[in-house]
């Protein structure tokens, strides 16, 4: 375990299927139903000396679904809904970009979109962060590949039994929890 007081190690959270229930395309409130257990996850890990970073493909945007102006009001709104639960997230990155998008400025291949690893590489830049003992949850194997691709040995797929996992063969090395509680088990203690 690290003892500089400034390198830490990250939790990595996919937002849609980890931090909310996936419906397909959440921008509103109303909408926004929280995953039980992610609350007591982040609170654990930032009692152990965790950042904690969202990731998320937010392909909505670019497909018009609803407006980057719509998912930062949304944004900001989950981030004080944890603040009010004594959670600081410590960075949101998103990636509004798709092959398909409807707008043009949105439509190319990007290197933040999952499962490419360029978001998490962003928090290793803007952050001090531990790479090897940083933990990736996510719900697909976008988010298993990108973790991987990003150097982080533990990657967390959250299976709920609601959705069906095409992992390709290349991926092996990954944990699979059916309750998002399950993950605290994975987090180790780096505040000594």
């Amino acid at each position: 375990m690290s003892k500089e007081k400034n390198i830490r190690p990250a939790l990595f959270l996919d937002r849609d299927g980890i931090i909310n229930v996936d419906k397909g395309y959440v921008y509103r409130r109303q909408d926004f139903e929280f995953i039980d257990g992610v609350f007591e996850v982040c609170r654990k890990a930032k009692e152990f000396g965790y950042w904690i970073f969202v990731v998320t493909n937010q392909a909505g945007i670019g497909r018009g679904y609803y407006t980057s102006s719509q998912f930062r009001e949304l944004t900001k709104w989950m981030e004080a809904y944890f603040k009010a639960e004594d959670i600081v997230i410590d960075r949101i990155y998103y990636c509004p970009h798709h092959i398909e998008a409807k707008y043009k400025k949105y439509r190319r291949h990007c290197s933040f979109r999952k499962p490419n690893p360029g978001m998490i590489h962003q928090a290793f830049k803007d952050f001090n962060v531990d790479i090897p003992n940083s933990v990736m949850v996510g719900n697909k194997s976008t988010d298993i590949q990108a973790g991987q691709r990003a150097g982080l040995q533990i990657n967390i797929l959250y299976d709920n039994g609601e959705a069906e996992f095409c992992l390709p063969q290349d991926i092996d090395d990954y944990i699979r929890v059916k309750r998002i509680l399950e993950v605290k088990k994975f987090l180790k203690n780096w505040v000594l």
